[in-house]
């Protein structure tokens, strides 16, 4: 995502998190579960949401709150309920404890569904490409089934998974499969190895002016990216959904308002504290924050859960990855600190 420069003020929208209970729990697979959220009728307009968004999940694990992020794997006009599907990864607390304790007519911490991973417009008549691996289906399945249902474009799925017990959801995908504008191919690590490149230039031909959609694993993504890149797909058409992450590029040099030898100052306030001292550069504000021994408040670190946004009252700050705020909210000043950087001499930051 392009970087954001902000300025100031105002009150966000409501990025805290709601109770909602568990309507029904599905096996998918031996590592997968499928939570349907049952939305009360005065949530419904809050909890309205794109194919493709995103829900943070808080759950508390031997008393410390631990917040995530989950893809909805239902579509909105297509499914009657929100659902969320989480798949278990090695050492995840979130991830493992969704799975092995809740249970229907439990109640889980649910934030506003987020996100700017959506189907956007076809130029012309191209194919909507998709190429997802394990868990990354969630998003892209929610994508892939808006797209059958409401637009007239052929839509390509590339699936890849470890094996044949492995694949989430296989139950939809076959469904979706009858259509006739739909069409799947299961990659298989066990029988092909792991999608390379030939791989990838043999599914995504002919490609047209389609647009191209990715989750996944990063190595995975990465490989997807760099193929359609090499072949001559423009960056605009190639939408990836991240949820970890990625190696930042150098943010460019803020224009100086004067020759100084000053270094930026950044005052943080986080309830009754405030400290400020002399910026590292480099590092982000919830860092800088850190290295002054404050406690500022965060989770996902990849710029998707909001938990770590703050109000800048002075000064500008640029952010490597805004998956989660508004523009609206930008505009008004607000900033995920795990993503911003100060580019003014002064910075001051309020955690509300």
């Amino acid at each position: 995502m392009a970087l954001s420069e902000v300025m100031t003020s105002s009150a966000p929208v409501d990025h805290g998190f709601h109770a909602l209970r568990i309507k029904d729990v599905v096996r998918e697979t031996a590592e997968a579960n499928s939570f349907v959220l049952d939305v009360p009728a005065d949530m419904r307009e809050a909890f309205a949401y794109e194919s493709g968004q995103f829900c943070n999940f808080r759950v508390w694990v031997d008393g410390q709150p631990f917040v995530r992020c989950y893809s909805m794997s239902s579509a909105p006009g297509v499914d009657p309920d929100l659902r969320v599907t989480v798949k278990r990864v090695p050492d995840g607390v979130v991830s493992n404890w969704m799975n092995d304790h809740l249970s229907p007519g439990d109640v889980v911490e649910v934030s506003r569904p987020a996100g700017f991973f959506r189907l956007v417009e076809c130029q012309g008549e191209g194919d909507i490409v998709a190429f997802s691996a394990g868990s990354g289906i969630t998003p892209v399945l929610s994508l892939v089934k808006t797209a059958v249902a409401t637009t007239s474009q052929r839509v390509r799925l590339l699936y890849a998974n470890r094996d044949e017990d492995a694949i989430i959801l296989r139950s939809e995908i076959d469904a979706l499969a009858a259509h006739p504008r739909f069409t799947v191919s299961h990659h298989l690590d066990v029988e092909k190895g792991f999608v390379d490149r030939d791989a990838i230039d043999a599914f995504m031909a002919p490609a047209g002016g389609a647009e191209f959609y990715v989750c996944g694993p990063g190595p995975f993504m990465d490989v997807v990216e760099h193929t359609l890149l090499a072949g001559g797909v423009e960056e605009a058409r190639i939408h990836i959904e991240r949820f970890t992450p990625e190696e930042w590029l150098p943010l460019p040099e803020p224009e100086p308002a004067g020759v100084t030898d000053a270094p930026t100052r950044v005052t943080i306030q986080i309830g009754a504290r405030t400290e400020t001292t002399d910026y590292h550069p480099g590092t982000t504000i919830l860092q800088t924050a850190r290295q002054m021994g404050m406690s500022p408040p965060f989770s996902c670190e990849s710029g998707s859960c909001a938990t770590c946004m703050a109000r800048l009252t002075e000064g500008t700050a640029s952010m490597h990855v805004n998956n989660a705020l508004t523009p609206e909210e930008v505009a008004e000043g607000w900033v995920l600190t795990c993503q911003a950087l100060p580019t003014s001499p002064t910075v001051h930051v309020v955690y509300e």
